[in-house]
């Protein structure tokens, strides 16, 4: 059973006014002998004990307090007839706060210990035909028992006893809670205007902590100011309070004094505008913004030369846009949208420079060698030269990092006389990002492609893809797939943007891609692409590229001249052989820089500089050499030998270890190997134990031996079948106690019968053989066409011995001394090459 109160509505009980003497007087005619009188601040003062069984009123969202007026409204038949039997039995009503709002029909268990005693003093007739109440809070009570619950709850009460307030503490915490309320008082607008007299007139700190209740917004935190009984604790506890709404009714009224200074400032400049815009139209200086917007738009859509659907929708959106409000959030995605439309470049195209010779000049002053890669380069733009329209193939220059891929695409377009516009992949995982966002998003763009084409002001540009390799993709769409319609020349005359949503014609704009690892590239889309690997650049490359390219360069950027710092091919040499160990030239660009930082500094300091740069002072500003030519172990152990990888910078020698030891023939394996590399040392010993007469392997010793293969840098994941041949080598090298040659590299697939089988990446191999100083490479007869194809330089002074059975590797390591093989410097002294045979995937 419950009742609604006008707390209901503004969530604060009314506070002390000038009716509650009235109230009073009222109450002492109906008092049924118990006197109540008014005190000097207008509350009402109980003289006499209450009775401890009385009707229970719960009050769903209002604390009642005494001292203080509580009206309430009887606005249901149970709420009326609760008041009149109390009324009718003693006067005294019992008001609590119930747990929940929302319950209909609480009962003792639903109801907060600590209510008000109050008595009743009126009743009212409301004009709309309902009642209220008009009660007067008393004493605190704590109630005991639900004597009855039907109809109505009666409970049975005990009075809470005050305990008083003493002390130096006691007297600021009522000055200090005494300003606070005054302080609200004066700043919050809504306040009755007798709460502030009230307050002057309050010389009891229980009733003044009590007063505190009227102010504070939470009915939990009111609750916890009833239920104190101690009136110091309850001071402390309302100052909190009062404090809290204070800064919360400063808050209030900052924010709204800032929303009425912005809505103000609105109305203002909106009205002033207007004016401004009735006065130019009067005086005829200017029309209107708007319809010089629309007029601009149709002015550039005429312009654009737009293909015929194209024309057909920007005419459709602009008759839209002149039929939407300005203030309609529609309006700016038509106008944006139609931005985009008359800013891309439809029928604008630079003109092809198809002068082959400046071509080749041009990529020759950019780079230095890849003589291979340019030749393709040049066939590709001799055909584009005699067939205009001619789409051809898609290039797809495939290399590690730092061999200017991106630089020659670069070349391309200024050879060619176009725009160049990169697009970097890497990480990319959205396909909005290739095809657009739908205009029903926020915020929606063209895709990367519309959007370089935009940049580079033709239709005509070379677009450079960069690191293809390197596509995701997850719930967003994938990426990869949505550039199948990009470089598929049956498709992207017509290319259709999410956002446009019209074709529009890829067709003369020139692809070029990039790509470091090839696997990594998805099948359909490496099928649209014609692959130029780039493998590396040869010692020589490297000076030659510094000297010309590098430090010219960075000499500028530095602000330093040639007469500041200038190095020697001697000392040249000596800086890319120890101070770097890759396939480009990026780490080599950071150690010219590190020299022209040093210069820099002296130069700046007022001295001449370096000048030209010794070995002593080449080793002064880089510091020790970082790798020796001679760091190969000159002093081989058995079961050691040198292995050629592939990686995704390049190729590179790593050393392959294997030991023995007393044991019952466990074969344990170290060095981050994965499942095919595994596969291959359990492989290599199945083969060794089953050739072992053939190589002299006693194998009673055998199974008393445990085996442990590592491959140092531990820390690198490593696989692939191509180490196989080395690991059996390092394996029988380690059994037979013998030692493997200093000066020589392998790699092949073993085979279960002995056979080795062709790799990958042989040109990357072959080039970390060479950069390492080692003089002959063991590799599989199947990839004798691969290694003529090399350039003559790349294989100079590198005896390449192939093997097609393991007993060849066998007598080349450990057997004959005059190896089985044919050496590359013979070979490509052929004047006829062999036809290449299919390249296996790299392993």
């Amino acid at each position: 059973m419950s009742a609604d109160t006008p707390a209901d509505r503004d969530d604060t009980p009314e506070t002390p006014n000038a009716g509650a003497a009235a109230g009073a007087a009222t109450a002492e005619e109906r008092g049924g002998g118990l006197k109540v009188e008014a005190d000097g601040g207008g509350s009402v003062v109980l003289k006499d004990a209450v009775p401890d069984t009385m009707f229970v009123f719960p009050l769903r969202n209002a604390v009642p307090f005494p001292n203080l007026m509580m009206p309430l409204l009887l606005d249901s038949p149970n709420a009326r007839d609760i008041v009149a039997k109390a009324e009718a039995h003693n006067g005294f009503l019992f008001l609590v706060l119930q747990k929940d709002p929302e319950q209909q029909q609480p009962g003792g268990d639903g109801l907060h210990e600590v209510g008000v005693v109050t008595r009743i003093l009126r009743t009212l007739k409301l004009p709309d035909g309902g009642m209220s109440a008009m009660t007067q809070g008393l004493r605190r009570a704590r109630l005991q028992k639900v004597v009855r619950d039907k109809p109505h709850l009666v409970a049975r009460i005990k009075e809470i006893v005050e305990i008083p307030a003493q002390g130096p503490r006691a007297d600021s915490l009522f000055r200090l809670l005494q300003k606070q309320l005054q302080k609200l008082a004066e700043i919050q607008e809504q306040m009755d205007t007798g709460f502030a007299t009230a307050l002057l007139n309050v010389d009891d700190p229980s009733q003044l902590a009590d007063f505190t209740g009227g102010v504070v917004r939470k009915v939990v935190d009111r609750q916890r100011l009833l239920a104190e009984a101690a009136v110091e604790p309850r001071l402390e506890l309302a100052l909190q309070l009062a404090m809290a709404e204070t800064e919360l009714v400063e808050l209030d009224k900052k924010i709204q004094h800032e929303i009425r200074d912005k809505a103000e400032k609105a109305q203002k400049d909106y009205f002033l505008r207007e004016q401004l815009k009735s006065i130019r139209r009067e005086l005829g200086e200017e029309k209107d913004p708007r319809a010089l917007e629309l007029q601009r738009l149709e002015e550039a859509i005429g312009k654009a030369n737009m293909p015929e659907a194209a024309l057909r929708r920007a005419k459709e959106e602009l008759t839209r846009l002149q039929t939407t409000p300005v203030e309609s959030g529609e309006y700016g995605v038509i106008r944006n949208y139609l931005d985009w439309l008359v800013s891309l470049p439809w029928s604008v195209a630079t003109v092809d420079d198809r002068d082959l010779d400046r071509a080749a000049r041009v990529l020759a002053d950019d780079h230095y060698g890849l003589e291979e890669v340019k030749e393709r380069i040049l066939e590709f733009l001799a055909v584009r030269k005699l067939r205009p329209g001619h789409q051809g193939s898609i290039l797809c220059l495939a290399g590690p990092p730092g061999v200017g891929k991106t630089s020659l695409g670069r070349s391309i377009a200024r050879a060619m006389g176009r725009k160049f516009w990169r697009f970097s992949l890497g990480g990319l995982r959205d396909e909005a990002e290739i095809k657009g966002h739908r205009r029903t998003y926020i915020g929606a763009l063209p895709g990367r492609i519309l959007q370089g084409l935009k940049a580079c002001g033709s239709n005509n540009p070379v677009l450079l893809l960069d690191e293809v390799d390197k596509l995701g993709s997850d719930f967003r769409g994938d990426p990869s797939s949505a550039l199948l319609e990009v470089l598929d020349p049956e498709q992207n005359h017509a290319f259709l943007d999410h956002y446009l949503d019209v074709p529009f014609d890829l067709s003369k704009v020139m692809f070029l891609a990039t790509a470091n690892v090839l696997a990594q590239i998805p099948e359909p889309l490496r099928d649209r692409m014609e692959v130029l690997e780039i493998p590396g650049y040869l010692l020589d490359e490297k000076v030659q590229i510094a000297r010309r390219h590098l430090l010219p360069k960075q000499l500028e950027r530095h602000g330093l001249e040639s007469r500041h710092l200038s190095v020697p091919d001697t000392v040249w040499r000596r800086v890319v052989d120890e101070y770097t160990r890759e396939a480009g030239v990026r780490g080599l660009d950071k150690v010219v820089q590190r020299l022209c930082r040093k210069t820099a500094l002296e130069v700046g300091r007022g001295r001449q500089g370096v000048g030209r740069l010794s070995f002593a002072e080449m080793e002064q500003l880089l510091g020790k050499p970082r790798f020796r030519p001679d760091e190969r172990r000159k002093q081989r152990l058995p079961g050691v030998v040198q292995g050629l990888a592939w990686t995704p910078v390049g190729g590179d020698v790593l050393y392959i270890e294997a030991v023995s030891s007393k044991g019952k023939g466990a074969l344990q394996l170290t060095g981050s190997l994965g499942d095919v590399m595994s596969e291959s040392a359990r492989l290599a010993m199945s083969y060794l134990r089953s050739r072992a007469e053939r190589f002299g392997i006693d194998l009673a010793k055998l199974a008393e031996l445990d085996l442990h293969l590592h491959f140092p840098a531990g820390a690198i994941k490593k696989d692939g079948p191509s180490a196989g041949i080395a690991i059996a080598s390092a394996f029988l090298g380690c059994i037979l106690g013998k030692k493997a040659p200093t000066d020589v590299a392998m790699t092949g697939e073993l085979t279960l019968v002995g056979e080795v089988l062709p790799i990958g990446g042989v040109r990357e191999k072959v080039l970390a053989a060479k950069n390492f100083g080692l003089s002959r490479v063991i590799l599989p007869k199947g990839n004798e066409p691969d290694v003529l194809e090399l350039k003559k330089d790349l294989v100079e002074g590198l005896d390449v011995l192939y093997v097609d059975k393991f007993e060849q590797v066998f007598d080349i390591l450990y057997g004959a001394s005059s190896p089985p093989g044919r050496s590359a410097s013979a070979v490509s002294k052929r004047k006829k090459k062999a036809a290449r045979k299919p390249m296996r995937p790299a392993r």
